[in-house]
């Protein structure tokens, strides 16, 4: 069988639609000082004296149903800070504090606590505060087991120090850095094609030529990128960021670029990760995995060609990286 995003259940052309359909109501509820709009990795917010506060909100998707698959659920912390923060830091902003929310059929602590656990690191790791948030059991909502997570980041940056994309041109080199794996998108897909089905594979199974089982490496946590983004930042190496969430490399590229400029990539630039492999043999089309994963590339610098060797520099001797250019703005 043919596996595709659509027939496991997600509809990425009803996303797009929705997200038109936000932008023409959030035209109610706007005032001066809200700067870009609907549709950016984060919300832009100008509070006066040169300071933009920016904010964004995700979750973990049915990542959370691999966990209580597995039992492996620390990560999942991680995760939730990680979709917020490097979202948040594709603008230049610097995050300054993390709400959480939890939703839940019953309040395990022997689940919760790890994750907590998590998110309180990651935060720390990401210099942003834990400010607050909510744990709200509903029994009548939530089957036993069951619950969902929620997060949202602020953020602030000089409004000089804004990153928009117009400084991106023809010839700036797209670099990227890797993922740990399939991060927190697409797993609908994932469960559907690996996990599900009449030919499931075990979540314990280990993969030739690796020492983890299938569960520990699909329960991989997200990548923070927040201390390599700011670094890039301050040097003036980038003229935007993207993080590769949902709708892959080039959809999420698209999100940063000015009008009239396209871009191209070379997907055999870098050695995708197996469990992508694995994916692929398991019906997903080579298009549709394109689509849908970040097939090992977690974050993206669109770089002027001057300052190539620079930031590749910055990001090996800094932070031990393995950037890779990937591709190029046309």
């Amino acid at each position: 069988m043919e596996w595709t995003y659509e027939k496991a259940g997600v509809s990425l052309q009803r996303s797009d639609s929705w997200i038109e359909i936000l932008r023409e109501k959030s035209k109610r509820a706007t005032n001066p000082n809200v700067r870009g709009g609907i549709g950016g990795f984060a919300g832009l917010y100008d509070i006066g004296g040169g300071k933009i506060l920016a904010a964004c909100t995700d979750g973990v998707g049915t990542k959370l149903e691999v966990a209580r698959m597995t039992g492996i659920f620390r990560g999942l912390g991680q995760d939730l800070v990680a979709m917020n923060v490097n979202d948040l830091v594709t603008c230049g902003a610097s995050p300054l504090f993390f709400l959480d929310y939890i939703a839940c059929g019953y309040l395990d602590p022997e689940v919760f606590g790890p994750i907590m656990d998590g998110i309180v690191e990651a935060c720390a790791s990401s210099g942003c505060a834990l400010l607050g948030g909510e744990t709200a059991e509903m029994p009548d909502v939530y089957s036993d087991g069951a619950f969902d997570l929620a997060g949202f980041a602020v953020g602030a940056v000089d409004g000089g120090s804004l990153l928009d994309g117009s400084s991106i041109g023809r010839g700036d080199v797209l670099v990227g850095l890797a993922s740990s794996g399939i991060h927190s998108n697409g797993f609908s897909l994932v469960r559907k094609c690996l996990l599900e089905g009449n030919d499931p594979l075990p979540h314990d199974l280990v993969i030739p030529g690796g020492e983890r089982s299938l569960g520990e490496i699909l329960m991989t946590p997200t990548r923070l990128y927040v201390k390599q983004a700011a670094s890039v930042c301050r040097a003036g190496l980038t003229g935007g960021m993207a993080h590769i969430t949902g709708g892959g490399l080039e959809e999420n590229i698209r999100r940063i670029l000015p009008q009239g400029v396209g871009l191209s990539i070379d997907f055999t630039s870098w050695e995708r990760p197996a469990i992508f492999e694995l994916i692929k043999s398991r019906g997903v089309s080579e298009i549709e995995m394109r689509r849908v994963f970040n097939l090992g590339i977690g974050f993206v610098f669109a770089v002027p060609e001057k300052n190539r060797v620079r930031i590749m520099d910055l990001l090996r001797d800094d932070f031990g990286e393995d950037p890779t250019v990937i591709g190029e703005i046309s």
